[in-house]
């Protein structure tokens, strides 16, 4: 550590040691104790918050200010209630927030997690630019068992482990080690206020850190299980941990929405690859070679596909121009808020505009607009998002309308369509409809999927059956293809 504050100097974070606390007044002197002494010149401060023990843990942990090497180091707080396990994290993590910290490694008072290894968890900031650092009992599991935990809480650390990578697509090997680095860069970006106040909010941060999109980095330390006594209620924090895994999934698909999911983080769009997808949907209108006109292109993400069917892109949206790696012919960098910016000549076999209507507040006048673009056989291709879909009527009948960063009830989302109002606004327009596809769910998308699992390829395949069946309830998203009925010409051009 010292090697990295010379080289670093002033440019060293503030570190600070959070000490969690509660009916620990048997072992949280021999816990600060432990702490490597070689810290100190490194750390900003060690600070114990005591969650209104019973006990003389506060007291206990005053006795510790007559170590002359900690007394400038260490502060002791007692919270006036007891705010329970989550709460108590709470408060600490503002604590470092305010104080100006870079980052806080929590530490539980009782001992149950070794001191000796926070130059372990601080190593990987240094050196892989971490964020957040958990060490991790189960990376060595046969470890665990030799360090004292029971058997039935190895087994269910790692039942419940998997269960949560499965669902919401981690690789972490102990979702339920205390001993944790959070950068404060990190918790300003997360809502970790609104969490619960009891034991999952070690669960539930880790889904806002995944909702943000942050990796985890773990490292192995040893278990030790002695005589503190555990608070815990094994099957509760089961059921516990368990819905706020499903809650996070179902929010995710808009089918319950909780504040404490909606973290700050810059969205990117993705190119979906089902074949039901609207990406895969829009490309089966594709039917031959040519130039297309892709209006909201986000950083091109269709552009390679469509050279593969033998058609050049010109793109326009907000993205900045070096942020677009994709092969366009030309991009353009315009807000389609104003179209009349856009000036082509009747020069494109194809008008794509993949989730766009619903952002323009003059949609009719765009769409409009750019029909002097198209050729007089070429083809407009427009995907919106069904607000008729089952579980937004669901969802309005509960009286629940809550907007999001992205999906259907997109905050920048100015407009709502059915598959009606679709249809009717490209009639009024001056475009015959000639073909309506609908999407399914967008689960590679919610489950973060590549494609390899078998389970989620046959949920795919069953549910845009249904979505077959019966678009106007279960479409996600309507691909509507249209051709020019009439066009007012301007100046030197025929009437098509």
């Amino acid at each position: 550590m010292y090697e990295h504050k010379k080289k670093l100097g002033k440019a060293f974070p503030k570190i600070g040691i959070f000490v969690i606390s509660y009916n620990a007044s048997a072992h949280i002197q021999k816990t600060v104790s432990r702490i490597p002494t070689e810290l100190y010149d490194a750390i900003e401060e060690i600070y114990i918050f005591d969650d209104a023990s019973p006990d003389r843990t506060f007291e206990t942990a005053n006795e510790l200010l007559a170590n002359p090497n900690l007394k400038s180091k260490l502060n002791i707080y007692k919270n006036s209630i007891n705010l329970g396990y989550g709460g108590n994290q709470k408060v600490g993590y503002r604590y470092a927030i305010n104080k100006g910290l870079d980052f806080v490694v929590m530490l539980h008072g009782d001992g149950q997690y070794a001191p000796e290894y926070i130059p372990d968890l601080l190593l990987p900031i240094f050196e892989n630019d971490a964020q957040v650092v958990f060490g991790s009992r189960m990376l060595n599991r046969v470890d665990a068992l030799k360090g004292g935990m029971p058997f039935y809480k190895w087994m269910g650390n790692q039942v419940l482990t998997a269960f949560e990578n499965f669902i919401i697509g981690t690789h972490l090997s102990e979702f339920h080690s205390g001993y944790r680095l959070y950068s404060t860069r990190i918790l300003k970006n997360i809502p970790f206020e609104e969490n619960t106040n009891e034991f999952h909010f070690d669960t539930q941060i880790i889904i806002q850190c995944r909702a943000l999109g942050i990796s985890i980095t773990e490292i192995p330390i040893k278990t030790f299980y002695g005589d503190e006594v555990c608070n815990v209620n094994g099957f509760k924090y089961a059921k516990d941990v368990c819905l706020s895994i499903l809650e996070y999934r179902l929010h995710q698909l808009h089918v319950l929405r909780r504040s404490r999911y909606l973290v700050s983080s810059e969205f990117h769009y993705t190119r979906k690859r089902s074949p039901y997808s609207s990406h895969e949907q829009i490309l089966l209108g594709i039917s031959n070679p040519g130039k297309a006109l892709d209006l909201g292109s986000s950083n091109g993400l269709l552009t390679d596909s469509l050279l593969q069917k033998g058609v050049r892109s010109v793109c326009v949206d907000m993205v900045p121009k070096e942020k677009v790696m994709a092969k366009c012919e030309q991009y353009f960098q315009v807000n389609l808020e104003n179209y009349r910016e856009l000036q082509f000549k009747r020069e494109f076999d194809y008008i794509i505009l993949a989730d766009v209507v619903e952002h323009v507040r003059n949609a009719p006048g765009m769409l409009q607009y750019i029909q002097r673009f198209v050729k007089e056989d070429g083809k407009i291709i427009v995907s919106v998002p069904n607000i008729a879909i089952w579980f937004y009527r669901l969802s309005l009948l509960v009286g629940r309308f809550n907007y999001g960063p992205k999906g259907t009830l997109d905050e920048t989302h100015v407009r709502f369509y059915t598959l009606s109002t679709i249809i009717q606004l490209m009639e009024r327009c001056g475009y015959i409809v000639t073909s309506v596809r609908p999407t399914g769910l967008p689960f590679e998308v919610v489950f973060e999927s590549i494609g390899k699992s078998k389970v989620l390829r046959a949920l795919d395949r069953m549910y845009y059956a249904c979505a077959r069946i019966w678009p106007r309830l279960f479409a996600y998203q309507f691909i509507v293809e249209g051709k020019i009925s009439s066009y007012v010409a301007e100046e030197g051009e025929g009437k098509i």
